[in-house]
């Protein structure tokens, strides 16, 4: 609690220096020129004090007044303390704590403001002037030489770790900031980045709930039309067919909605996600539309990921969502293979060998099939086929990686 306290009183004081420096930078040289006026007039017991105290006056106040530039130019302000302190030294007055009070100022302002080289440069310098000085002074002749030299470096040394203390706690404070900073940006990019992922996902679903069951319904109604008069029982069943269709895609377009919903809002549970388990209802409603689908399984059929399960039952959809369009054919075939591993997956049709590739296959159906097999680690190519038709084959793992389960 002493500790937070005293962190907090610093933290201001600092705050307080930065937006008022004149102020207390005069207040500190004040201060300083009282000390080291107070300490040219001690001495020791027995000692003579020397003739002209003005001559240590003016020399204390030449020091100080140059610390009013330490902010800007700090080595000359160690310079001048420095040249000054020696003379003082020198002329016999006491080395004491208070004479030597501008000098560890400059020392210490150094030690925050400047770099290391510049530091050991500048203030070994000083503390070797000051303790020749300190030697060769009449003011201490009775004390030895030992003491005489260990008083300087030892008070000299004070303010130049204290100063390295404080540079190095305001690069750390810095160096915080900066990553703090970083990980708000970082936050606020990875925010984006899923919101964009998950709008991307969502147009996927829209697009392939909304396209399949318009495709289904308007080849179901045009089938209905055409056998109007010819054959009535068969569009009455047709028509029973295009009801099924339109409620499939009003529950689907339900359920993919749904996902816009905020957390705590009440409605009904949402249906889990389609799959492979309801590619019996798919091929019954692409029969309801005129188009023969077989499946073919090989291999042991083998467990999938949710993920990889929707990506599957999504690309058949829509492969069989393009046929229903585009094909110039009447039937279709879907073939699985198991491996390993992964899960290949084919629809082709059979379209007439001359036939060129339809230019509608260009557009986002194929992008959101290759986008979906993508996510989950998979593979997809799609073309027509030499001997005529189209087809289009997938592979997907079995089992994706989390982060390809998470961005489906």
């Amino acid at each position: 609690m002493t500790t937070s306290m005293e962190r907090r009183y610093a933290d201001r004081l600092e705050e307080f220096s930065d937006r008022h420096p004149f102020l207390v930078d005069l207040a500190l040289v004040l201060t300083l020129m009282g000390s080291a006026t107070l300490g040219a007039s001690l001495t020791l017991p027995g000692a003579v004090p020397p003739d002209d105290d003005r001559l240590a006056v003016v020399l204390m106040g030449v020091s100080c007044l140059a610390l009013l530039g330490h902010r800007t130019h700090p080595r000359a302000a160690v310079a001048v303390n420095g040249v000054c302190a020696a003379i003082v030294i020198v002329q016999g007055y006491l080395l004491t704590p208070l004479l030597l009070s501008p000098v560890m100022a400059s020392l210490y302002w150094l030690a925050t403001l400047a770099e290391r080289p510049t530091i050991r440069r500048y203030g070994f310098t000083t503390m070797g002037v000051l303790t020749l000085a300190a030697a060769f002074s009449d003011s201490m002749d009775h004390v030895s030489l030992l003491l005489r030299t260990i008083g300087p470096v030892f008070w000299l040394l004070l303010p130049l770790a204290a100063g390295t203390m404080t540079r190095l706690r305001r690069a750390y404070l810095a160096a915080t900031r900066a990553r703090a900073e970083h990980a708000e940006r970082t936050r606020e990019e990875e925010a984006r980045l899923r919101v964009t992922e998950e709008r991307m996902r969502i147009a996927r679903e829209l697009h392939d709930v909304v396209a399949h069951h318009l495709a289904l319904a308007n080849a179901q109604a045009g089938t209905a039309e055409h056998l109007a008069l010819v054959n009535p029982r068969q569009t009455k069943e047709i028509l029973h067919d295009l009801t099924g269709t339109t409620s499939s895609a009003l529950r689907e377009l339900k359920a993919t909605l749904g996902l816009l919903r905020q957390t705590g809002d009440e409605g009904a549970p949402l249906e889990p996600a389609p799959g492979l388990a309801r590619l019996p209802e798919l091929v019954s409603s692409c029969a309801s539309a005129g188009i023969e689908v077989t499946v073919t399984t090989k291999g042991e059929p083998q467990p999938l990921s949710p993920g990889v399960d929707l990506t599957a039952f999504r690309i058949v959809q829509e492969a069989l969502t393009n046929v229903t369009k585009h094909a110039a054919t009447q039937t279709a075939h879907v073939g699985f293979a198991y491996a390993s591993n992964r899960l290949l997956i084919t629809v082709t049709d059979e379209g007439p060998p001359t036939a060129p590739a339809p230019e509608p296959r260009k557009g986002f159906g194929l992008m959101g099939m290759r986008e979906r097999a993508e996510s989950v680690g998979g593979e997809l190519r799609a073309g027509p086929r030499p001997q005529g038709g189209f087809e289009v084959s997938t592979a997907l793992p079995l089992q994706p990686s989390v982060s390809g389960e998470r961005a489906v």
